[in-house]
């Protein structure tokens, strides 16, 4: 008896079989599957290999890195300056309370994430500008190609606004 099957015994009949929504080669005894061409060192793929941001959310990004510094920057002097005990014992720097350590960890934390975060909304900006100019640089060599040919086609409106 086929274990897929549960019981019958006609191979061709899908009404039977355990998961009849499942392509054939799936399962925990299937082939692998081939790598990604852009997969990694250990078969992976690189984890935002085809992500495209949006110039919103690229900017978004950005902006919240930028605020993040500046919060946080804020919030160091202001920790650093401390007189009323929280931070330093008998206040004096050479006396870091507990209090001190915990918020300094929060904001090297935060200066981290902010960092990270403003760069993932630079490199969206860097590559939606590099994306306008490959297509500015193809639709030039257009326009060149087919007024080399002698075809003059009118400019649209919008493409004579710009």
């Amino acid at each position: 008896m086929n274990p897929v099957t549960r019981g019958s015994s006609r191979t061709g009949d899908h009404r039977h079989t355990r998961f009849p929504s499942r392509p054939a080669g799936h399962g925990p005894y299937a082939a692998p599957a081939p790598a990604h061409p852009r997969a990694g060192r250990f078969g992976t793929r690189h984890i935002l290999g085809h992500m495209k941001l949006s110039r919103r959310v690229s900017w978004f990004l950005l902006a919240f890195g930028v605020w993040s510094w500046m919060v946080w920057t804020t919030f160091v002097k202001n920790l650093w300056k401390d007189t009323s005990g929280l931070a330093f014992h008998h206040h004096s720097h050479s006396h870091p309370t507990a209090y001190f350590w915990i918020h300094l960890t929060l904001a090297i934390v935060s200066f981290l994430l902010g960092t990270v975060i403003g760069a993932l909304g630079i490199r969206g900006l860097l590559a939606l500008r590099r994306e306008a100019a490959a297509g500015t640089a193809a639709g030039a060599e257009a326009a060149q190609s087919s007024g080399a040919a002698g075809a003059a086609e009118p400019e649209s409106p919008a493409a004579l606004r710009r």
